[in-house]
């Protein structure tokens, strides 16, 4: 039983400067709500109310957005807003929500390793901190039921276009099923060409305790980082590692263009502005 959740978010979020120079990226709202909120409910929603979110310097706003604001309660109390002081209470309370700091950018590999201490000996899943997912049943809920069917650790991924494998983490193997592939290899942004498959990791995992003995003997890779993928090629050559083809929509919240696509599609879905909003995006494409 996965028990507890790891959610990395100490990246200096330098494409989304000059907003993030005192803003984390994570906080960066769809709307009206972080982009790490939904990462957190989605592990809540899986079942995980245990969650280590990895820090750094300049992400104080994380750890206040997830805690209690007394005089906010108060005021909400003053003027009788029952929903928003509810609402209030309910993101105080929603998880048991820890933090470490990262001490230096050296990649998702080492942001994970801070993990050793709070992980111990136990399987646990990885939410990539600026990575919405938009699903039916929650893609962490997918992996941890992959990883009891099939009992080692569990990658998110999907399909990409192949002129596009050098951007991301890919991975090869054997299909077991639809869905479900035993991976052969991990390779960290391939040559166009040489990549072994177009199935991209999604950033989403369940990792086994043992990959921070891999971490340990991970080289730095590209960008002079400890790269994650690196680290799970040396737990391949230990254990089995599958893979999981995701069911939903993964949002990535790291680059420009795809935070301003994720702001209108979910737009589009709230109900209290669904419509005028698309009314608006319909005059302007006619302009």
């Amino acid at each position: 039983m996965i028990r507890k959740a790891v959610i990395p978010a100490a990246g200096l979020g330098t494409r989304f400067l000059p907003a993030t120079k005192s803003m984390p990226k994570e906080m960066l709202p769809i709307i009206d709500i972080p982009t790490i909120q939904y990462v957190v409910q989605e592990a809540v929603d899986s079942g995980i109310e245990d969650i280590l979110i990895i820090s750094g310097k300049g992400k104080r706003a994380i750890e206040d957005h997830f805690d209690r604001n007394f005089e906010l309660e108060a005021r909400l109390e003053e003027k009788e807003d029952q929903a928003w002081h509810t609402e209030m209470r309910r993101l105080a309370d929603m998880a048991n929500i820890h933090f470490v700091r990262q001490k230096e950018a050296n990649g998702l590999g080492d942001a994970i390793y801070y993990a050793r201490h709070h992980v111990g000996n136990e399987p646990f899943a990885v939410l990539l901190g600026d990575t919405i997912m938009d699903s039916v049943i929650p893609v962490t809920q997918q992996l941890m039921d992959t990883y009891e069917q099939y009992g080692g650790s569990v990658i998110a991924v999907e399909e990409v276009p192949t002129d596009k494998v050098d951007r991301y983490g890919i991975v090869g193997g054997t299909a077991l099923s639809d869905s479900i592939l035993e991976l052969s290899t991990l390779i960290e942004k391939p040559a166009i060409g040489s990549a072994p498959s177009n199935l991209a990791i999604a950033g989403r995992y369940i990792l086994s305790p043992e990959i921070f003995q891999a971490i340990e003997q991970t080289p730095k890779g590209k960008g002079g980082e400890i790269q994650l993928t690196d680290s799970m090629l040396l737990l391949l050559r230990r254990e089995n590692i599958y893979a999981h083809r995701i069911e939903g929509k993964r949002h990535d919240i790291g680059n420009k263009l795809d935070f301003l696509k994720t702001t209108v599609e979910f737009a589009l879905k709230r109900k209290e502005f669904a419509a005028p909003f698309r009314k608006f995006l319909e005059e302007i494409l006619q302009k």
